[in-house]
């Protein structure tokens, strides 16, 4: 397949401060896009990055029908730039797309895309161990048309932005059962727009409140956890880790998930994925058994959890440096991710 690169006059890597990186600020020099139109993928293109136009009527501004994935970059000590398991968020993305109806992208336009951009941006991934390039593939209609049905029309296109810590400390959670993230039958297990519009004004109340996070529960019986925030969780408790199973639909299929729970059963520690209410939470705490909690995404990668508020009773998380598991991980999926350790598992794949 043959991309075509219109590159920049200048860069503007110089911008790149890696002593202060701020998650989604600045933005690298060139962008991938590709439009889908009379049932196939046009050539894709490479050009710098930029605004883009479209009508006023463009059908995803009207009913959401958007899609994204969350990728990362690494520099490992040697000088080489990988991608971490970015053949499984395709994999993922178009599992997106199918909900949403929309076309699946190809394996060549999605991995050989990000590629070719990534290599063309190499100066934008930061040396910093720990930081990373920030790679935002997303899909959206581009149907000129205002009635209610599937688009015909679509544009897929890759962003990448420098990438630091995206927690500077443990995160503060808060759980509430106003509002309702994903029930069964929806599009919980999709990384579509609408899944973080409708988290907006839940979110903005809670961080009103101090928080920084909400820990989502099922629609339903209103007891059991679903995610943290854009992330997905994780309870040590005892000697096991418990993190809530993807049965009903209702959580994202997190590559970091999929990663952690690997690690940790390779290491003989026991992984249980099932539900997990907050009634168990409560009481571990209170017998002293809750050892750990954290959130784990794309983004953030490992996001300890120091606090619960349910229904004003506080739950104090022992202190992080008490902490095994969560730190252990990280650190190996950070040493991975830099080439400090070898890659047993291949899930880094070379870009240059």
């Amino acid at each position: 397949m043959s991309i075509s690169t219109l590159k920049v006059t200048e860069s503007r890597a110089n911008l790149l401060d890696e002593s202060n990186i701020q998650f989604g600020k600045l933005y690298s020099d060139h962008m991938l896009i590709a439009d889908y139109e009379d049932g196939e993928w046009k050539a894709p293109q490479i050009l710098p990055y930029g605004d883009i136009t479209m009508s006023p009527s463009t059908t995803f501004i009207h009913y959401g029908q958007a899609i994204f994935e969350g990728i990362k970059a690494y520099k490992t000590e040697s000088g080489e730039v990988k991608i971490f398991r970015p053949h499984d968020n395709w994999k993922r993305f178009n599992i997106s797309a199918e909900r949403m109806a929309m076309p699946e992208i190809p394996e060549e336009i999605f991995i050989q895309g990000l590629k070719e951009l990534i290599e063309l941006d190499k100066n934008w991934v930061p040396n910093s161990y720990g930081c990373s390039l920030y790679i935002r593939p997303f899909m959206f209609a581009t149907d000129e048309f205002i009635g209610v049905k599937p688009a015909e029309k679509f544009r897929f296109m890759i962003i990448t932005s420098p990438a630091g810590a995206y927690y500077s400390k443990p995160t503060r959670i808060y759980l509430q059962k106003e509002y309702i993230r994903a029930f069964p039958g929806g599009i919980g297990f999709t990384k579509a727009a609408g899944n973080y519009g409708a988290a907006m004004l839940p979110s903005k109340k809670i961080k009103e409140m101090g928080y920084d996070q909400i820990l989502w529960v099922d629609g339903v019986e209103h007891k059991y956890v679903q995610e943290i925030g854009t992330m997905n969780v994780f309870f040590v408790i005892g000697n096991t880790v418990i993190t809530p199973d993807l049965t009903a639909g209702t959580i994202l299929a997190g590559v970091t998930r999929a990663s952690i729970i690997q690690l940790l059963k390779e290491k003989g520690i026991a992984v249980e994925e099932r539900p997990l209410s907050i009634d168990e939470i409560l009481e571990a705490s209170k017998k002293g058994t809750l050892k750990e909690a954290f959130g784990a995404g794309t983004a953030a990668v490992i996001a300890p959890i120091c606090e619960l508020n349910y229904e004003g009773e506080i739950v104090h998380l022992p202190e992080e440096s008490t902490w095994e598991i969560s730190a252990m991980i990280k650190k190996e999926l950070a040493d991975i991710r830099h080439g400090h350790i070898p890659d047993t598992h291949n899930w880094m794949f070379t870009v240059c």
